[in-house]
């Protein structure tokens, strides 16, 4: 333990860097995602097509190859950019693909008449999903929602093996490659540092899921 303690500031600022992957990743992953599930459920044939091909090359791609796309194939086609907002993007179009299957999900659980009773009173589709259908879709999605962002955490450390740096994957690669100390302690205080994520986000998930069932 006196490894941990001893560069408690180092796991710090790791920690500190894979919130901000994580949080930038959900929130954009949440926005693309709900696009693509209304594209997927859209009447609009064009639409529909561009959501499932999304959703079908996303969730059958590996994570690590959406990633080496972002970090090695887009500076040849001249966007260049950091490895932190490459790896960040990646992640959060890999995890959209996920979002956006939950949230569909979610939206075939509402009573077509739900949607049939918006369109009876003047309500266009966007209007309806985005008024009607949605709010009550989301309650059904919290906990498959919930694992995906649960995964997403995770899967950043992935993003973390690309050279984003900082973040807690370069803290026990710096610990054990340039400061040569022991891999066993150091990649113990790497996953009490995801634990320090992951549990506490499980605990405020668990705690909305009974809130929006109680709602219901």
């Amino acid at each position: 333990m006196h490894v941990i303690i001893d560069n408690l500031p180092l796991y710090l600022s790791g920690l500190v860097r894979t919130l901000q992957i994580c949080v930038y990743a959900g929130v954009l992953a949440l926005l693309i995602g709900v696009v693509a599930a209304g594209f997927r459920v859209s009447p609009l044939p064009p639409l529909r097509g561009a959501g499932t091909a999304w959703v079908t090359v996303l969730r059958n791609c590996p994570l690590t190859v959406v990633l080496f796309f972002m970090a090695f194939g887009l500076p040849e086609l001249g966007l260049n950019g950091s490895y932190f907002w490459f790896g960040t993007i990646g992640l959060a179009l890999y995890t959209s693909a996920f979002v956006c299957e939950a949230i569909r999900s979610g939206i075939n659980a509402v009573p077509a008449g739900q949607a049939e009773a918006a369109r009876a009173i003047g309500l266009g589709f966007g209007q309806s999903l985005s008024l009607v259908v949605l709010p009550q879709a989301l309650r059904t999605v919290v906990p498959p929602l919930g694992n995906v962002f649960i995964a997403m955490i995770k899967n950043s450390a992935i993003v973390g093996a690309f050279g984003v740096g900082g973040d807690l994957f370069a803290v026990g690669d710096t610990l054990t490659s340039a400061r040569g100390l022991a891999a066993l302690p150091v990649l113990l205080g790497v996953v009490l540092g995801y634990l320090v994520i992951t549990i506490p986000a499980g605990l405020m998930l668990g705690a909305l899921e009974r809130k929006v069932a109680i709602a219901r």
